[in-house]
């Protein structure tokens, strides 16, 4: 056609036919039923027998909605796509005589009571003629406290069971990582309340099946050791019932990533002479152990542990920062427990004696990959340290270094985002704290810690893997502070964050239009 009007050849219009409507007479493209779209609606209701009303259970302490006979589902937030889907899912639409095109919300008050769903239904009409049609449901939501909720408004410490997780050290950077790991399984969503104490969390459950599946679930993250007791609070003789409080004491141990560990004796020849000097890289089921001087590693796991127990001859607290001042590499780089290393040896000296004396120190080190003169890096100070632990003196003729580098320090470049606020954020657990009792500098060393446990998030990709990042509405990037940050300084990448990134309001409505088209 397009080459007949080409050549100048005339080419008539072509038109669409129409008929007329045989109810109105007004003129239409034809269709099966002979009539035109007002009179087909008219005449035939494609959503008779559709449910109109309906009827949905809400928790209002925990915000969860019922799903007969027994399943309370949680997580539904208002106008969200899960909400849509579950009252969907109570309306019962006959999908095998309508097709549901589209469906949304319409907004109401949130103090109504009342969710109101638009939906869009296709049907045959007559005689093969499709029809689309607008359907009108309003929900009714009935206010109901779950079964969880109820025993805990009865009585806040009506419980079955409890768990005591404790750890005997003198931080709590174990309890902020083991919190993220919790909220990332919900392995404490069946937990009635949750208590911070001076050394652990304790968690109350309504079951002691909910609590032994979160003692596995501890078990099957951390190195620990556990016992159960039960106290017997009624008895009923004529029936034979016994209503007991079952408690369950659970130790983690005190090895933290980070520490510098002198292993006993007898446990260093049995990992074939390891050490005995060690640091401890990685901490989860089992302990992660790798020698600064010979790259060997070796690991524990909790049976092992508890049956000769040690404890770090220095902690992560007694971190000392240093100025690298040489750096000679030894070996080629190498991977050792998911981690690389390469040794070297560096010539450093503490940056509080800098400038101000000359002591300098030549010790070999494991961060050959990682160090460059005038880095700063933190480590302990083995020349000052008053050591005076039972398992030194048995290893007769051990000669302490001056001082054992652990990781490359940050904190100089870091001073410059001080106070700025991160652009992504962790949650938190909903947990019972005693203010009366901490004072100020408590306050502050906790605060102390959670930062530096944020820092050591975003230098260790391997402590992330496992913890669920979400991004920082209030954050504003500036064009000064993304000049600045381009200065190495380990942070999160976006792409870390795409699984838990919320849809922004452009791209919501693209979305509804596609649902709509």
């Amino acid at each position: 056609m397009a080459d007949l009007s080409a050549s100048g050849m005339f080419v008539p219009s072509q038109t669409v036919g129409t008929v007329l409507c045989c109810i109105c007479g007004v003129a239409m493209p034809p269709n099966p039923a002979n009539m035109c779209v007002r009179c087909l609606r008219s005449r035939v209701d494609i959503t008779e027998g559709l449910t109109r009303h309906a009827a949905v259970v809400h928790c209002p302490e925990c915000r969860s909605y019922l799903q007969p006979p027994r399943t309370w589902i949680r997580g539904l937030e208002p106008e969200s796509k899960e909400l849509l889907a579950f009252c969907l899912r109570r309306l019962r639409l006959p999908l095998r005589r309508v097709r549901l095109v589209h469906a949304e919300f319409i907004w109401t008050e949130p103090h109504s009571k009342r969710l109101r769903l638009r939906l869009r239904v296709q049907a045959e009409a007559l005689h093969g003629a499709i029809l689309e049609q607008s359907h009108l449901v309003e929900l009714t939501v009935h206010d109901r406290l779950c079964d969880a909720c109820s025993r805990s408004q009865a009585n806040p410490d009506q419980w079955s069971a409890a768990v005591q997780l404790r750890q005997h050290v003198s931080h709590r950077r174990t309890f902020f990582y083991l919190e993220q790991l919790i909220l990332r399984h919900s392995a404490a969503a069946r937990a009635l309340r949750i208590a911070e104490t001076d050394h652990g969390l304790d968690f109350f459950f309504g079951s002691r099946s909910h609590a032994l599946k979160f003692v596995d679930f501890v078990t099957g993250v951390a190195p620990v050791r556990s016992r159960s007791d039960k106290q017997l609070v009624s008895h009923d003789p004529k029936s034979n019932l016994y209503n007991y409080k079952h408690t369950f004491s659970v130790e983690i141990c005190p090895v933290c990533r980070e520490d510098l560990i002198c292993l006993p004796p007898k446990l260093a020849n049995a990992l074939g002479n390891l050490g005995p000097l060690v640091l401890c890289t990685k901490v989860t089921n089992s302990i992660a152990l790798v020698d600064p001087f010979t790259l060997r590693s070796a690991f524990l796991d909790a049976n092992q542990y508890w049956r000769s127990p040690f404890k770090a001859l220095l902690t992560s607290r007694q971190l000392v920062e240093y100025i690298v001042l040489d750096v000679e590499v030894e070996s080629a780089e190498v991977s050792v427990g998911g981690f690389r290393y390469m040794l070297a040896h560096a010539q450093v000296a503490r940056v509080a004696d800098f400038g101000k004396n000359d002591t300098m120190f030549t010790i070999k080190t494991h961060l050959g990959h990682l160090l460059n003169p005038g880095d700063y890096a933190l480590g302990y100070d083995l020349y000052a340290a008053n050591s005076n632990d039972f398992e030194i003196e048995q290893h007769k003729g051990l000669i302490l270094p001056e001082a054992l580098l652990v990781r490359k320090s940050y904190q100089e470049k870091r001073s410059k985002n001080r106070g700025k606020a991160r652009s992504w954020k962790l949650k938190s657990l909903s947990m019972d704290v005693d203010t009366t009792s901490k004072s100020r500098a408590d306050e502050e060393k906790r605060n102390t810690e959670y930062e530096e446990f944020l820092r050591d998030l975003e230098e260790n990709p391997e402590m992330r893997f496992n913890i669920s990042l979400y991004r920082n509405k209030e954050y504003q990037p500036s064009e000064m502070a993304s000049t600045a940050d381009g200065e190495d300084v380990p942070s999160i990448p976006l792409e870390e964050l795409l699984a838990d990134l919320d849809l922004s309001e452009d791209e919501e409505s693209e979305e509804a239009d596609h649902m709509k088209e």
